[in-house]
């Protein structure tokens, strides 16, 4: 295909808003470590205490925490964050060898370099932060139960087999093959809640009880995409590509896990 002619075919995706909450195509750096800051270092580092202060005043342990990488007004209907992690209170180094209380984030990361692939990265809040469109966090702070269930899954060895490193920015949360940040947050908290390393037990669960959120753009147009960016696949889709994304799974855990609470932090 001519050049122009694959430049306007991805020029409709993002038009479309057809890339899940994180997709590189959609919106770069949303899925990324790092990326091009939009606000002062003061600013992302006071925001990043407040998150934490936040988490600590509630006692929480482990939380669910998102990020705003794109302008809302780019983002597809029924979604508002980019990239979710989870949030864990750890005993800390810094730079000068101390130990400090703080919270640690786990992030599923897509490559910069290989965007169909991802890894598995900690890094901290001023991190996970830098590079937003807007300083604003999605929480969700499970019941104290699922807590201490996240606590034994996330520093073994399951966290890491639930990992699969084939990107797509609309990941089916449903099935396997691909998988986006949303897609293992979701796996790592059913493999928590079930007390299981069984991929296919965590799927037959997540298929009866999790709500996923439709891709809702046009069918050619996602072909289109699937065709000529790497990170959107429909390999892993039959019908109307669904995906994870952090309103459908703090619908999920408001609905079924009692105690847990979700709540928004604004400079």
């Amino acid at each position: 295909m001519p050049y122009p002619v694959r430049i306007l075919a991805i020029w409709w995706i993002v038009l479309a808003g057809v890339a899940e909450t994180d997709a590189a195509s959609f919106s770069s750096g949303n899925s990324f470590g790092g990326g091009e800051s939009h606000f002062k270092p003061e600013q992302i580092a006071s925001f990043a205490k407040k998150v934490e202060k936040t988490l600590a005043g509630k006692g929480a342990r482990v939380a669910i925490l998102s990020r705003m990488g794109r302008p809302l007004s780019e983002l597809p209907p029924g979604m508002h964050y980019t990239h979710v992690s989870f949030a864990v209170y750890s005993e800390i180094t810094v730079h000068d060898g101390r130990k400090i209380p703080g919270y640690a984030i786990y992030n599923l990361y897509q490559n910069t370099d290989q965007p169909d692939s991802s890894d598995l990265v900690q890094d901290f809040p001023v991190d996970f932060f830098s590079a937003v469109e807007e300083l604003e966090s999605g929480i969700v702070i499970p019941s104290a139960e699922l807590q201490k269930r996240l606590l034994e899954v996330i520093p073994s060895s399951t966290y890491r087999a639930l990992h699969d490193p084939h990107y797509s920015a609309i990941a089916n949360p449903y099935t396997l093959g691909r998988q986006n940040c949303t897609e293992f947050v979701l796996d790592v908290l059913f493999s928590a809640i079930y007390q299981t390393d069984d991929i296919h037990q965590i799927k037959t669960s997540e298929r009866a009880y999790f709500v996923a959120q439709p891709v809702d753009v046009n069918p050619l147009k996602l072909m289109l995409g699937s065709l000529f960016s790497a990170e959107i696949s429909l390999s892993d889709h039959s019908g109307q590509p669904v995906t994870a994304t952090f309103e459908t799974i703090r619908a999920f855990l408001l609905k079924y896990d009692v105690g847990a609470e979700a709540l928004t932090v604004l400079p």
